[in-house]
C-alpha cells in the first residue's frame, strides 16, 4: 500500500476522533450553560409540543431567517438542503449493500453539488457587498465558506474533469471502517478533495458551523413561553432556591 493511502487512512482515524471528541465537547458545554430567563422570541408557544412542532420548523425550514432576510434565506436554505442531499449520496461509500433510499438519491446528489456552489457563493457575496455584513465578518467566515466551497468544486471536478476509480474509494473507506486497510488510487483531485474533508472535519467543533448543534440548545427557540403558568428556575437556580 503507498505511503499516501497510509496517510489518509491515519488523517482519516485522527480526524473522526477530533470531530467526535469536539463535538461532544462543545454539546455538553452548551447543555450545562445556566438559562436563567425565559427569553423565547414571541410569538411563541406556550406549550412543549409547540416548541418542538417550533424546533422543526427552523430547522427543516429556517423559519427565522426567512422572516428576517429572504435573500440570505434563500441561499442558506439551498446550500443546507443541497449539503444533505451531498451527504445523502456520499453514504455510497459507506454502506454495502447500498441503502435503497440512498440508491434513489443518487441523481439529486449529483445536481446538489451545483446546488452547494450556488448557494455558498450567494452567502459570500452577501458577506462582500453588504456593508453591515462586512462590518462584522471575521477571516474566519469567509475562510468556511470558501473551504465547503473548495470541497464541492473539487468533488464535481472527480464527476466531470478528473474520472476517479470511485468502487477503489469505497473499498478504502470500507476498510477504514473494518480496520481492514485498502489501497487509495493514485489521483491527485481525489488527494485535494479527501485533505480539504479532513480540514473541515477538525476545524468543525471549533469553528461557527457549531451553529448545526447549537440552534438546539438556543433559549429563544427552545423554551416555551409559559413564565405566568410556571415559574423558571435553571438547575443551578432550583439548587440554590431550595437550600433558603
Amino acid at each position: 500500500m503507498s505511503a499516501a493511502s497510509i496517510a489518509f487512512a491515519l488523517l482519516f482515524y485522527a480526524a473522526t476522533v477530533v470531530l467526535l471528541a469536539g463535538l461532544a465537547a462543545r454539546i455538553a458545554d452548551y447543555a450545562r450553560t445556566p438559562a436563567p430567563l425565559k427569553i423565547p422570541t414571541t410569538p411563541a408557544p406556550v406549550t412543549r409540543g409547540g416548541v418542538v412542532v417550533r424546533m422543526l420548523r427552523e430547522v427543516v425550514f429556517f423559519e427565522s431567517l426567512f422572516k428576517g432576510s429572504l435573500w440570505t434565506w434563500l441561499f442558506g436554505w439551498l446550500f443546507h438542503v443541497s449539503l444533505a442531499l451531498v451527504l445523502v449520496r456520499h453514504l455510497r461509500y459507506f454502506t454495502e449493500p447500498v441503502w435503497f433510499w440512498v440508491v434513489l438519491a443518487q441523481p439529486l446528489g449529483i445536481l446538489a453539488g451545483f446546488g452547494m456552489l450556488i448557494g455558498l457563493a450567494g452567502l459570500l457575496a452577501r458577506r462582500i457587498a453588504v456593508a453591515r455584513v462586512r462590518y462584522i465578518s471575521t477571516p474566519s467566515d469567509y475562510l468556511m465558506l470558501v473551504l465547503v466551497g473548495a470541497i464541492a468544486a473539487s468533488g464535481l471536478a472527480m464527476k466531470y474533469v478528473f474520472r476517479t476509480d470511485v468502487v477503489a474509494v469505497k473499498k478504502f473507506f470500507l476498510g477504514l471502517m473494518y480496520f481492514d486497510w485498502q489501497p487509495l488510487p493514485a489521483d491527485a483531485a481525489l488527494y485535494a478533495h479527501l485533505a480539504l474533508v479532513v480540514a473541515l472535519m477538525v476545524v468543525f467543533p471549533f469553528s461557527k458551523l457549531l451553529h448545526a448543534p447549537g440552534v438546539f440548545f438556543s433559549p429563544t427557540r427552545n423554551q416555551a413561553d409559559d413564565p405566568r403558568e410556571s415559574r423558571h428556575l435553571a438547575p443551578w437556580a432550583a439548587q440554590l432556591d431550595r437550600t433558603r
